[in-house]
C-alpha cells in the first residue's frame, strides 16, 4: 500500500540527472534521459489516454509493448506506443483522449 502523501509513482533520482525537455499537450515538462516516454508521462502524474466508451482514464500497464495502454502521438504521428519510445529533447506528445475516427 503507498502512503497518502508519496504517490504511487515516484521519481529516483540524484540531483544532476541529465534532464531532457519536452511537451505534452503544449505544456512543458521534464525527464530523465533514457527514460520512455510512458515511463516519463507517469513521472509527471499522467494518465495517458481516455477509453473511447466512458471516457475512463488509462495508464501503461504492461510497458514492454504488450497491451497498447500507452498510446499517444508523438511529434504529429498518433498511435505510437509510449512505452517502446525514448523521451527526446523538444520531443512534442499529445495525449489520445476518446474514440478515434478512421481516414475513408
Amino acid at each position: 500500500m503507498t502512503s497518502p502523501t508519496r504517490p504511487l509513482f515516484a521519481r529516483l533520482s540524484a540531483p544532476g540527472d541529465d534532464i531532457v525537455r519536452f511537451t505534452v499537450d503544449g505544456v512543458e515538462a521534464t525527464a530523465r534521459r533514457g527514460d520512455s516516454v510512458a515511463a516519463a508521462l507517469l513521472a509527471c502524474g499522467l494518465a495517458l489516454r481516455e477509453t473511447a466508451v466512458s471516457g475512463a482514464p488509462r495508464a501503461p500497464y504492461c510497458m514492454m509493448g504488450v497491451c497498447f495502454d500507452c498510446l499517444v502521438a508523438i511529434d504529429g504521428v498518433g498511435n505510437k506506443q509510449g512505452c517502446l519510445v525514448e523521451v527526446a529533447e523538444g520531443m512534442r506528445i499529445e495525449l489520445q483522449r476518446g474514440r478515434r475516427e478512421a481516414e475513408r
